[in-house]
C-alpha cells in the first residue's frame, strides 16, 4: 500500500484540493485532509497549514508527506516550514528559463532538498499540471547523495 498523503488547503486551493484528492486515491494512495473542510472564503490558512506540517513533523520516519494548497502557496509555505523537519516548497507550474523546465524544479525539490512539502498556487494553475506536478513531486525520490543529507542535516540544526 502506498503512502498517506496529507492534504491542506484555505478557501483558494479548496476546489483544486478536491481533483488532487480523487487523482491521488485513483493512483492507490490514501489521503488525509486536515481542511479546511468546507468552502468559506472567509478563513485564514495559517491553521489548516500547521495541521498539515504538524503530521509531516511527528512523523519520525521522514516518510509522510503533504500536498498544501493556498492562492500564492507562498504563505502556505511559510507556516509549514516553522515546523521542525518539514522542507516545504512552492510550485506554481509554467516554465522557467535557461533551457530547464517547470519539471526541473519539482524533481530538484525531491532530489536534492528531500523536499516533503509541496506547496502549490492554486491561482495559478489548472487540476491537469497541479496532478502531474503532485505525480512527478511524489515519484521522484531523494538522491541520498552525501552533499545534500549534510545540507539537510545543517537546515534541521539551524536555531
Amino acid at each position: 500500500m502506498k503512502n498517506t498523503i496529507i492534504l491542506a488547503s484555505d478557501h483558494a486551493g479548496f476546489e483544486l484540493k478536491g481533483a488532487i484528492k480523487a487523482f491521488l486515491e485513483g493512483k492507490g494512495y490514501q489521503t488525509l485532509d486536515v481542511g479546511a473542510h468546507t468552502y468559506n472564503e472567509q478563513d485564514d490558512y495559517p491553521e489548516f497549514m500547521a495541521a498539515a506540517a504538524m503530521k509531516v513533523a511527528s512523523d519520525m520516519s521522514g516518510e509522510t508527506k503533504a500536498v498544501i494548497l493556498g492562492g500564492s502557496g507562498e504563505g502556505e509555505a511559510i507556516v509549514a516550514n516553522r515546523f521542525p523537519g518539514v522542507r516545504a516548497v512552492v510550485y506554481y507550474g509554467g516554465t522557467t528559463a535557461n533551457g530547464h523546465s517547470a519539471d526541473d524544479i519539482i524533481k530538484l525539490s525531491r532530489q536534492h532538498n528531500n523536499a516533503n512539502v509541496l506547496s502549490l498556487g492554486a491561482r495559478f494553475m489548472d487540476a491537469e499540471i497541479a496532478c502531474d506536478a503532485v505525480e512527478l513531486w511524489l515519484n521522484t525520490p531523494f538522491s541520498d547523495e552525501e552533499r545534500h543529507k549534510r545540507r539537510i542535516q545543517e537546515i534541521d540544526n539551524l536555531e
